[in-house]
């Protein structure tokens, strides 16, 4: 309970700030041109409002709704969410949105898009300003990755180090490597000291890669153990800290990417498991282990007076009951400081890659796949890291406005993007749509935001059933 509140509360705090500064920019854009803001809210209020404030000789009520999905800037004489005909059946009034020249309102469009961008790459200036850049060098995962089949069927193999594709380097490990290796000709990778280069299909889906199991290639990271927690299976069957496995049930077990499909193996066994005793019997386990280090250079077979077999029976959960070494256990990563002058280049930098790559990465939203991967709220706050984390909340919080700026310029009506649809094509032709076009338009792309909404949230309910 403690960690969803945790994420809960930082998603809220994180969404709030968003949502705040993405109506601040409608609001100034407005003012700025004498257009009257009759209501600025954070959360949306149908039916009542938890706070209101009018200040006196004031146009603006300034207010908290009960609905979080969002906020609002209601501008006078505008056609928006609120579906206000009544006041557009009104006579044009100089104050009101629909009188100011197309150029104003485009800007008064695109304020809220153009606070959301530019804030997100302030924090990340300033993420890099007070905690810099660390990142884990291409080359220095010296013991390569561990490869599917279809990677393998491809022409890779296990502990290949990936360092270019294209006739490009990679400097980082992160998420654009397996973007460049989904989109590239070619790959150039280290093998035992000599480079490689593999021809690529070129059309692999970055999606199947990460969520195929095992993953197309993730970095290869023996099975030593890094904890034993009290009271777990491991522990009563006197595994310890630095204990490596090697097999489980007979299955040769090299890294921690093998002992999660194994362990996933079973997870499918229990499906159908019908009795207690069905479950009893496939949640023992035979697992081998040794105390001799992992050396990525030997020849020669682990000597077999050197492992040891136990019998454990995993928790239902099929949980050990140990911690597992990571990337970190074996190597140093980079770390980058930066003054202030230069972190504002570089966190420009780092948020126009992070905007290219979900850019990038929407073209898989139109398969099946991408369709079950979009997520809703709860997906949104998963993200968040369960401790208060100010380096991590600052990141999320600026990667999520990045979202919010590209989905609100999207040409759909009722975002931001349709209006500026029908504002350019009014500055091209010199004609304004009709009132009643532009009221049937808000309704359809409101329906489009709900049905997306419906779905993403039901995509969030049907994980969380286990469903998905």
């Amino acid at each position: 309970m403690e960690v969803f509140l945790i994420k809960l509360l930082q998603f809220m705090l994180a969404i709030s700030l968003l949502v705040l500064l993405h109506e601040g920019g409608h609001f100034f854009f407005s003012k700025l041109f004498g257009v009257r803001v009759e209501k600025f809210y954070l959360f949306f209020d149908p039916w009542f409002h938890l706070f209101e404030w009018k200040p006196k000789n004031s146009d603006t009520a300034y207010g908290v709704g009960w609905l979080p999905l969002g906020g609002y800037c209601k501008i006078a004489g505008m056609i928006d969410e609120s579906f206000d005909t009544e006041q557009m059946a009104q006579p044009v009034q100089p104050w009101e949105f629909r009188s100011k020249p197309a150029w104003q309102r485009l800007l008064i469009m695109i304020g809220g898009v153009l606070v959301n961008f530019l804030l997100a790459l302030f924090i990340y200036a300033m993420v890099l300003f007070a905690w810099g850049d660390q990142y884990m060098g291409a080359k220095d995962l010296k013991m390569g990755y561990k490869f599917n089949e279809q990677a393998k069927e491809i022409g890779f193999q296990d502990h290949d180090i990936i360092v270019g594709y294209d006739g490009k380097d990679i400097q980082k490990f992160d998420v654009d490597l397996y973007r460049h290796v989904a989109d590239a000709s070619t790959v150039k990778v280290l093998r035992q000291g000599k480079e490689v280069t593999l021809n690529m299909p070129g059309d692999l889906s970055l999606l199947e890669m990460l969520q195929s199991d095992p993953a197309f290639a993730r970095p290869f990271v023996p099975a030593e153990l890094d904890s034993v927690m009290p009271g777990t299976p491991a522990d009563k069957a006197g595994l310890h800290k630095g204990d490596r496995i090697v097999s489980i049930n007979g299955k040769s077990v090299d890294s921690w990417n093998e002992f999660t499909h194994q362990i996933g193996v079973l997870s499918d066994q229990m499906t159908v498991a019908k009795t207690h005793n069905d479950s009893v019997k496939l949640r023992t386990v035979q697992i081998a282990y040794t105390h001799e280090p992992y050396d990525v250079a030997a020849t020669k077979p682990l000597d077999a007076a050197s492992i040891d077999t136990l019998q454990i029976v995993l928790t239902p959960e099929l949980l050990l009951g140990v911690g597992q070494t990571s990337i970190y256990s074996y190597y140093e990563p980079t770390k980058v400081s930066y003054g202030f002058f230069e972190s504002l280049p570089a966190g420009i930098s780092y948020g126009w890659n992070v905007l290219r790559g979900y850019v990038g990465d929407l073209k898989y939203v139109a398969t099946a796949e991408g369709a079950k991967s979009l997520g809703g709220f709860g997906a949104i706050g998963s993200l968040f890291p369960a401790q208060w984390d100010w380096h991590q909340f600052w990141l999320m919080t600026a990667f999520l406005s990045i979202i919010l700026a590209f989905m609100n310029i999207l040409p759909i009506p009722a975002l931001d993007g349709g209006h500026v649809l029908f504002l350019l094509y009014e500055i091209i032709t010199r004609r304004k749509p009709s009132e009643n076009f532009m009221i049937r338009a808000e309704y359809i792309g409101f329906g489009i935001l709900i049905l997306l909404m419906v779905v993403a949230n039901l995509n969030d309910i049907l994980r969380w059933l286990g469903y998905m």
